[in-house]
């Protein structure tokens, strides 16, 4: 069992950045894959970054590939988003998922364990 908590969301304007955490409690955390997705209102969960187990595999949307990179910190059971030159349309609700497939995944079907995720909203 892994539980996950975020936090970092919050309010900025475009062009500025945030950094998005993501602790993770139980067992193990090690050992699974890591994913960031989003959901806006009226829009379906979307894929955002993945990491493998060791952090030596990090995937991307093609929306946020060279502005986002996600990070772990196995020591500290925790992985991490940092978003940078965000956009209005990077609003959303992002939340952080945990896979037994330790290479993660681009699909949200495969995830495990979710947390309860963390509003970031981009004003224009």
């Amino acid at each position: 069992q892994v539980q996950l908590v975020e936090s970092g969301g919050g309010l900025v304007q475009a062009g500025g950045s945030l950094r998005l955490s993501c602790a993770a409690s139980g067992r193990a955390f090690s050992s699974y894959g890591m994913g960031w997705f989003r959901q806006a209102p009226g829009k379906e969960r979307e894929f955002v970054a993945g990491t493998s187990w060791t952090g030596a595999s990090t995937y991307y949307a093609d929306s946020v590939k060279g502005r986002f990179t996600i990070s772990r910190d196995n020591a500290k059971n925790t992985v991490f988003l940092q978003m940078n030159s965000l956009k209005p349309e990077d609003t959303a609700v992002y939340y952080c998922a945990a896979s037994s497939r330790g290479g993660g995944s681009y699909y949200s079907d495969r995830y495990d364990y979710w947390g309860q995720g963390t509003q970031v909203t981009v004003s224009s």
